[in-house]
């Protein structure tokens, strides 16, 4: 990248007139020690958001070129003399490097901007390290979970957060400022023993994942072993007959649908579990077990999975008329027709049920995509609440009736038919029928009147057994307190 396309705003200049808590901060010269990546893009959207750059480095006549031309690049030390607000864009082990700047810093703001390469790496955090080594200055965690894509590439293309913590209110509310002016949202995440945790966090692969992709995984495991003994097992003792080349289609096709269908029940099981607490306890205040909360937080995830699976599903049954396989048992199909002079094979049941089933299937893809696509946060933060809610919960149990209508038709009647239990085993699609009615059930018996109003008092603060002190006049004139039940 030419010096030329470095200095080009990637950003258009902010109209910060209307915020007066941010304009004092626009215009200030800026401080950076570094010459990295991370520096460099550090440079660029300071420089683009109307502040004046000096960038210090040990070699300034080499790195000048990769700075924009609006920066000026000098000496660490010449750098440091003229600014009050020095981003530290070094790596730990070279804190050291800049204890010969001590003296100049003395009193300076620095903000860390550094990582680990592991979770909790060292016993202290980055932050606190470089605060013992400049006990002169004040020292502010921030913009170390902003990527250098996102600095280049503007707010709106990556996360909008800044957490920043520091034990000095005053130099939070500077940087605070700062951040505002170059696009961001800054978020006070307190005294400097929060920086440990801020630093762990762009370690963390998918935290909120982790459980409900072992539950995706475990449920595909479990159904694919499943339908493997049935449809490739069983023909090959019963039949002697060799179906391996199911395994990387038919039994996956076979398998993908029921972990979907069940991991989107279990999406508003844990809403009927809390709901069966509440009405068994008679309030709302009784805390969750754990093992209930964290089932309610990792909604959103098990639901995008079951999405996920649902499409692949859906590509899945798209390309199995294009297997070769399917075209050798069309052509032994019609050859068997010929041999045995049948003219017409057509049944009106079989008809109705596919088109039935195909139909149902692709409004529940549709539903489901749509439950998915509000789940973003650029599309859930457009939707005030009511409409939120109503997607994510009408829509999505209607979306959950729609896939046991879908389920119910590719079964029809062979739940009844004996072939279909080979080794006794049920047909896998009954099996995941039945956490998906037992939550469908549950819905419709809180959705009967006497049931619906007692949910609806107790979420709007009611307790069954509260008792409510009153005063009541006694015969003399005085007043004697006295107690109520709520339940009266």
């Amino acid at each position: 990248m030419s010096r030329g396309d470095m200095a080009k705003p990637l950003l258009g200049h902010r109209s910060m007139e209307g915020d007066p808590s941010t304009t004092p901060a626009a215009g200030r010269t800026i401080g950076v020690l570094g010459s990295g990546d991370f520096a460099r893009s550090l440079a660029i959207r300071l420089v683009c958001s109307g502040f004046k750059v000096v960038v210090g480095s040990r070699n300034p006549k080499r790195k000048a070129a990769l700075f924009p031309s609006a920066a000026e690049v000098t000496f660490q030390a010449e750098a440091v003399k003229k600014t009050d607000v020095i981003f530290v864009a070094v790596f730990r082990e070279h804190y050291s490097t800049l204890c010969d700047l001590a003296d100049v810093l003395a009193g300076k703001i620095l903000v860390d901007v550094s990582n680990n390469t592991e979770i909790n790496h060292h016993k202290e955090s980055n932050a606190e390290y470089l605060a013992s080594l400049f006990p002169a200055c004040t020292v502010v965690k921030g913009f170390n979970t902003v990527s250098a894509w996102t600095l280049q590439s503007g707010a709106r293309d990556g996360n909008k957060q800044v957490l920043i913590c520091s034990n000095n209110q005053e130099a939070k509310r500077t940087i605070a400022e700062i951040a505002q002016v170059m696009g961001f949202t800054p978020v006070d995440m307190g005294c400097m023993s929060s920086a440990c945790e801020i630093e762990n966090i762009p370690l963390r692969l998918l935290p909120a994942w982790k459980i409900p992709i072992f539950l995706a995984l475990g449920l595909f495991i479990c159904f694919f072993t499943y339908n493997l003994i049935r449809q490739v097992i069983h023909p090959y003792i019963r039949e002697q007959k060799n179906k391996l080349y199911k395994i990387p289609i038919e039994v996956v096709n076979t398998t993908l649908p029921c972990v979907a269908y069940v991991m989107l029940s279990l999406v508003y099981l844990p809403g009927v579990l809390a709901a069966c607490s509440q009405l068994y306890y008679g309030t709302k205040y009784r805390r969750f077990p754990d093992w209930l909360d964290q089932w309610l937080q990792h909604r959103k995830q098990i639901g995008l999975l079951s999405f996920f699976c649902a499409a692949l599903h859906a590509v899945y049954s798209f390309c199995l008329p294009m297997r070769r396989s399917h075209r050798y048992q069309l052509i032994e199909t019609a050859v068997k027709q010929a041999v045995e002079k049948k003219m017409n094979i057509w049944v009106e049941e079989e008809v109705w049920r596919m088109e039935i089933y195909i139909s149902v299937g692709i409004i529940a893809l549709g539903l489901l995509s749509l439950l998915a696509i509000t789940s973003l946060p650029s599309i859930a933060n457009s939707l005030n609440w009511r409409e939120f809610s109503f997607i994510q919960s009408t829509l999505g149990f209607i979306a959950l009736v729609i896939s046991t209508l879908h389920t119910l038709t590719y079964g029809w009647s062979r739940a009844f038919d004996e072939n279909q239990y080979k080794f006794y085993l049920p047909p896998t699609y009954t099996l995941t029928l039945l956490v998906p009615c037992t939550v469908i059930l549950a819905k419709v018996i809180f959705s009967l009147p006497c049931i619906h109003q007692r949910l609806l008092r107790i979420r709007r603060g009611w307790e069954k057994g509260r008792y409510v002190k009153f005063v009541l006049p006694s015969t003399t004139g005085e007043f004697s307190s006295g107690e109520t039940s709520s339940n009266v």
